[in-house]
């Protein structure tokens, strides 16, 4: 692992076992965050965003198999960790934020003792030490009257402010990694704005790298460097925000650019839906999932798996039409890209 790298991913397999049969959510990945690098993971509901931190994280349920050629995390490979090691990296070494914060937090206990947890756990804080840290950090998310807000309950908060709440309690220990599922789904787009800017100042101020989990591209092109397109378990592309908007390699994503509303333009406020629906994972196609839904889509796509092929140091995607052969074809994506 380098040592440019805080999070390391090689691919990583992750399976269901339901009544129906196997549920193949995540079906080999590789990538890696940096220190203090802030990425966004995108893509469409089921496409295994979600599925793929959990399973970092050891979060999932026990019908779930997780596997990896190796999960090296700041220099530990987390698939050799007990239960109990796994435990003392959550919430001190990795904070997450959830996408429903009203049943994330527990409706039973203040947000002072949810925030209070755990410094007193891996912070080994006293009670008053905790309590007077856990203000701090609900001023620093911006909340106002601490104090009085600590005593408070999840259902007295609104929903921004028990959005600001997740992101103290991630962000309480120091954590070297945060991550964030969907955290503004829920919210109205002003109080996205403002979650997404205090992300960004929290941030700049504990240099934590983040991994933001969303389907919205304006979400990802207003916050992140760099960017990992996923779908049906697998990466199409990843590569910097500017090469995802503006050169984008994989004709996925091309379709979520095209059916996102234009800034402006004869074209402003038309959608380009992409047709037809996401592969069925628990009988994944053999070749590119896309195949289906691909307008440029060839005889191969369907009968193998196209590897990652890169254009530059930090852009690659797995799509045939990189092979030399398909060149005219891919010129086809470049006029319907932005």
């Amino acid at each position: 692992m380098s040592d440019e790298q805080l999070l390391d991913v090689k691919n990583l397999r992750t399976s269901f076992l339901t009544s129906g049969g196997v549920v193949s959510a995540v079906r080999g990945i590789s990538f890696s965050v940096g220190h203090g690098e802030f990425i966004g993971i995108v893509g469409e509901s089921g496409c295994g965003k979600s599925v793929t931190m959990l399973s970092i994280m050891r979060l999932l349920a026990g019908n779930a198999s997780v596997k990896a050629d190796s999960l090296f995390f700041d220099g530990r490979d987390l698939l050799k960790l007990s239960s109990k090691e796994i435990r003392k990296i959550h919430g001190s070494d990795i904070g997450m934020i959830f996408q429903d914060p009203m049943t994330s937090l527990d409706p039973l206990y203040t947000i002072g003792d949810q925030i209070m947890e755990p410094l007193k756990i891996h912070k080994k804080m006293t009670r008053r030490e905790a309590r007077r840290k856990a203000a701090e950090m609900l001023d620093m998310v911006g909340i106002s009257s601490p104090g009085q807000r600590l005593d408070q309950y999840p259902h007295e908060f609104s929903g921004g402010m028990r959005q600001r709440a997740m992101i103290a309690i991630a962000m309480c220990c120091d954590p070297k990694l945060l991550i964030a599922d969907e955290p503004t789904t829920a919210l109205d787009v002003t109080i996205q704005a403002q979650i997404l800017e205090l992300m960004m100042e929290m941030k700049k101020k504990f240099s934590t790298a983040t991994a933001l989990i969303t389907h919205d591209l304006g979400v990802i092109a207003s916050s992140c460097s760099r960017v990992v397109v996923m779908y049906g378990g697998l990466i199409m592309e990843i590569g910097l925000s500017e090469d995802i908007f503006y050169r984008p390699l994989h004709p996925y994503t091309n379709g979520l650019l095209n059916s996102i509303t234009r800034a402006g333009g004869k074209e402003r406020g038309k959608l380009i839906p992409i047709p037809g629906s996401p592969p069925d994972l628990m009988n994944p196609p053999v070749g590119c999932p896309f195949t289906a839904r691909c307008e440029y889509a060839m005889r191969i796509c369907a009968e193998a798996r196209p590897s990652s092929t890169y254009v530059s140091e930090n852009h690659s995607a797995a799509c045939w039409l990189l092979h030399a052969k398909a060149s005219g074809m891919r010129s086809g994506i470049a006029r319907h890209g932005r």
